[in-house]
């Protein structure tokens, strides 16, 4: 009787002393919220599982993206052409915007000194697209007529002039067919960001913080929302082998891969019908420091028919641990994993009831993926050295070598007329109280993380948001809140000469 009483009251007390915010993964989105909220609400209490034993290496890991700060300045799968011959810039103009928001909030951490200098991961680079054809050629040149009438594309260079486009990129210049149309955009303000490196940064200040605890190799098993409204989280220390239960009154999940499982564990009837189908990635790394050196920019292609966003081509200039590399890629492939780290059961172990329907829906009409991504598995060493002499004619197959990249889960949900879709983008679901929230997908997701943040705040904390305090905080972490940049052209600029400033972003400076 005495040792259950004692139980009792254990559990007693870690119900009441709980942390008010639990964060499921050690990722880039579960640090820009914490850093948010607790620069917020200094005096919340915030709890960090993580079931790898260091921050950001799985997604957020430099080596497991493609560090672009997506902007949508370079990537060509932002800008679709529609049926009457325009070019639909909305989806490129959004995420553009996202970015600066991003910065913003970055620039704030460096001038507070909470991270560390800008250069240990964000870098000036210039953006650029590259073509061949008549076709593509064309469909560029309109690309950058439309994009550059919006403010936050202006200063973007457009050229199919052969000598210039020597002086940029050498590289992909050097032995190619003088009688192919070419053409290219550039776009000075581009950027490299290390979001292993910025990651780790904020979970490095968050860590030191009053009311904030960071436990590695620490699994969360299960998810149930008791009477009083507070999520009980069932987590297992994988060194020790101990169980233990936290009660928290939010809980994000952001474990990338890993949050579809976790989201069907909750139960909540928004988590419901939602599938995953699992992408993994390859790069060609070079290894000749002669070679990397020739290369300065992010180079970005068309994709292939039925391919999917996160495997357009780019020929890849990285700074990663201080050092510049280029690499070339992705090469889609298929796994079960969820996770690099995951196992191979992930996809068969998501497949419920109530998703089976949209997944079969979404495979039957994405069969030009599947057989996409089983042509990509099954490349040869010169099948994949012949695709990146398509952007570097004279690459020699012995300066490069293989580097395995992250696993992306795409979204599958329900749809009332196809039974199922397939999405390209991320999404966060939320329960209908706003207790929980998870985040689904995969690209640009590091690169728009603060504005998905501040969207999920807005959703699951409106009252706090709408205060006068919070509304200040947030203000001040980020000038341009609530206001439109893409319309405002005297404030985006005031914002590029800010950012530019504090995370010594060369060209922004230059501009001012």
């Amino acid at each position: 009787m005495l040792v259950l009483t004692r139980k009792m009251n254990h559990m007693k007390d870690a119900k009441d002393n709980g942390p008010d915010v639990v964060l499921i993964g050690a990722g880039i989105m579960s640090a820009t919220l914490g850093m948010m909220l607790k620069e917020l609400q200094p005096n919340l209490r915030i709890e960090i599982f993580e079931r790898l034993d260091v921050a950001a290496a799985e997604s957020s890991d430099a080596w497991n993206n493609a560090g672009t700060g997506h902007s949508a300045f370079c990537e060509l799968n932002y800008t679709p052409e529609k049926p009457d011959g325009t070019i639909d810039i909305l989806k490129a103009v959004k995420i553009a915007e996202s970015f600066e928001i991003s910065k913003q909030f970055w620039a704030y951490l460096i001038q507070n000194n909470i991270i560390e200098l800008p250069t240990s991961f964000i870098k000036s680079i210039p953006h650029m697209s590259f073509v061949w054809g008549n076709d593509n050629v064309n469909f560029l040149r309109k690309r950058y007529e439309t994009m550059t009438q919006c403010p936050l594309f202006q200063g973007m260079e457009y050229s199919e002039d052969r000598e210039q486009l020597k002086e940029w990129i050498p590289l992909i210049m050097e032995g190619r067919d003088t009688s192919e149309p070419i053409a290219a955009t550039r776009m000075d303000l581009g950027t490299d960001v290390n979001f292993g490196a910025l990651t780790r940064s904020m979970f490095n200040y968050l860590q030191q913080q009053e009311g904030v605890t960071i436990h590695f190799s620490h699994e969360v098993r299960k998810l149930r929302q008791v009477e009083d409204g507070r999520w009980r989280i069932r987590v297992k220390d994988l060194k020790s082998g101990d169980k233990r239960s936290v009660y928290a009154k939010y809980l994000f999940i952001g474990a990338g891969g890993g949050a579809l499982a976790l989201l069907e564990k909750s139960d909540i009837p928004e988590g419901q019908g939602y599938g995953g189908f699992p992408v993994s990635g390859q790069w060609l790394k070079c290894t000749n420091r002669a070679v990397i050196e020739r290369h300065q920019a992010k180079v970005y292609g068309l994709a292939a028919v039925g391919s999917p966003p996160m495997s357009v081509p780019h020929l890849d200039t990285r700074y990663i641990n201080g050092q510049q590399e280029l690499l070339f890629g992705p090469y889609a492939g298929f796994s079960t994993k969820f996770l690099k780290k995951g196992s191979f059961l992930d996809l068969p172990r998501s497949i419920k009831p109530a998703n089976l329907r949209p997944m079969i829906s979404a495979g039957i009409q994405n069969m030009a993926l599947t057989k996409y991504l089983i042509d990509q598995v099954r490349q040869s060493p010169e099948e994949r050295l012949g695709a990146l002499k398509d952007y570097f004619p004279e690459a020699k197959a012995e300066d490069w070598e293989l580097e395995v990249a992250g696993q992306r889960v795409q979204i599958i949900k329900k749809d009332a007329d196809k039974g199922g879709v397939l999405e390209f983008g991320t999404e966060v679901v939320s329960g209908a109280n706003c207790t929980l929230a998870a985040l689904l997908g995969a690209s640009p997701g590091a690169s728009t993380s603060v504005s998905i943040m501040i969207g999920l705040l807005e959703r699951c904390f409106m009252q706090r948001v709408n205060s006068e305090e919070w509304k200040g905080k947030l203000k001040e972490m980020i000038p341009s809140y609530g206001q439109s940049l893409s319309k405002n052209p005297e404030l985006l600029e005031q914002v590029r000469e800010y950012t530019g400033r504090v995370l010594d972003l060369v060209p922004a400076v230059k501009e001012k």
